[in-house]
């Protein structure tokens, strides 16, 4: 896996539709499927202080999805283990304790030698307060129509907090 990661990285990424992930269940999705949608790209964990932001979060994609809107969760275990468990477990506790609905991925590294190359383009293009690194789950990134990382919200920034941002940009 790290020699994919490495090699990942390798290529020129100058555009967020240049990356392709993987859901839960290990297939591919490219983020050119998300072309001309807001998407909000987010680490999240199950077990974290700021695991009820998944009801904010499921509120702003009923709001919004029809509008163009797109949240992609990405669970995250770095954080003090805050997201054990198997993607399905994780899919399981979110659709069952916060009917989430937006797509949940495959769980991935926001940091250090293993990180997914989606984050280092993120971080790249927008730093937060510790600099590019990502401080702690529920990071979230904003990104226009367009396909430009346009905001950079902190753990502590609720999903309400930015409703604003996201309505401006559909």
């Amino acid at each position: 896996m790290r020699r994919d990661i490495a090699a990942e990285k390798e290529k020129i990424m100058d555009s967020i539709y240049s990356f392709t992930v993987k859901d839960g269940k290990g297939n591919d999705v490219p983020l050119k499927n998300f072309e001309g949608k807001v998407m909000l790209v987010v680490n999240t964990a199950t077990g974290c202080g700021f695991t009820p932001q998944y009801k904010g979060l499921e509120e702003l994609y009923e709001k919004y999805h029809e509008k163009g809107l797109e949240i992609l969760d990405f669970p995250c275990n770095q954080f003090a283990g805050q997201a054990p468990g198997t993607n399905e477990e994780i899919h399981e506790f979110c659709t069952l304790k916060y009917k989430t609905q937006f797509p949940q991925l495959a769980k991935i590294n926001v940091n250090g030698a293993d990180e997914s190359p989606l984050y280092t383009f993120l971080k790249k293009q927008k730093k937060g307060v510790m600099g590019s690194k990502i401080k702690w789950n529920f990071t979230k990134f904003l990104v226009d129509r367009q396909g430009n990382v346009v905001s950079r919200f902190a753990p502590t920034d609720t999903p309400e907090k930015i409703d604003s941002k996201i309505a401006a940009l559909l």
